[in-house]
């Protein structure tokens, strides 16, 4: 599935703004082909906001879901996005999938909150794994500061994750992240990992871009740089299924050995 991935950080604050930059960016990656296109974390409001992180929120099926499902029906490209979600009262730090024909696939809330900012605006989810079916391919959501923690990823990894989708807010200077971990988690969990950033100063952030789609081989098969940028890569399960013969690390692991890390 070939898989675009926006780097970019919209206009924060402004969802219409955002809302159009998705939908520009919608019709490139289909125009290239493309069956998934994945956006930043909190792409839909922007990151660093502050209490309009609250203003803005909606519910999963809110208004703006049902203007990405018309963006995704109209260009024939599944959109995974980040927002803010508001459910019971509560705001969650959101990803959402919706298909090609408008289904709201999957919903994920970030199980793991990082920094200050983030525990004064957010709950913190309680699923750690999340996936649906697209093209062909078992794909995962997870969010940033969540794949940092290799035990989130290998329970992807168990459940049969292939493509891990990663909306990001990294920033400076744990850029080590995107460089190193991200290829480094693909290959030791034999799926591939599409780790999608925001870019440039926002508030008292500085996010570093370096978005990258890595395999199973410990290669990114598209890296983007500082800038404003959409890049594209395939997720083969062809090429997917025969690392998993060649790297067995699923099938070679011994659990009983490890009951002390939990």
């Amino acid at each position: 599935m070939r898989t675009a991935l926006l780097q970019s950080s919209g206009r924060p604050g402004s969802v219409a703004a955002n809302l159009k930059v998705l939908d520009e960016a919608a019709g490139r990656a289909a125009a290239a082909g493309a069956g998934l296109l994945a956006a930043p974390e909190m792409f839909l409001t922007g990151y660093a906001i502050g209490d309009d992180i609250g203003r803005l929120a909606e519910p999963a099926d809110g208004d703006s879901a049902d203007a990405i499902a018309e963006i995704a029906t109209r260009h024939g490209v599944a959109i995974a996005y980040g927002y803010p979600e508001r459910d019971s009262g509560q705001v969650f730090n959101s990803a959402q999938l919706i298909s090609a024909d408008g289904t709201r696939l999957a919903n994920y809330r970030k199980t793991h909150l990082f920094g200050c900012f983030e525990r004064d605006h957010f709950t913190p989810g309680e699923q750690p794994v999340v996936q649906a079916e697209l093209n062909g391919l078992r794909v995962g959501l997870m969010i940033c500061y969540d794949v940092e923690f290799p035990e989130n990823v290998r329970a992807h990894a168990l459940a049969g994750t292939d493509l891990l989708i990663v909306p990001t807010a990294q920033m400076h200077p744990f850029q080590f992240v995107a460089e190193s971990m991200i290829p480094v988690r693909a290959f030791e969990n034999q799926m591939y990992v599409a780790y999608v950033n925001r870019v440039g100063q926002e508030g008292e952030f500085d996010f570093v871009g370096l978005s990258a789609l890595a395999g199973p081989d410990g290669v990114a098969r598209a890296r983007a740089g500082r800038g404003e940028e959409l890049v594209f890569a395939d997720a083969d399960p062809v090429s997917l299924a025969a690392s998993r013969e060649a790297n067995p690390y699923l099938q070679d692991r011994r659990p009983g050995l490890y009951g002390s890390l939990v």
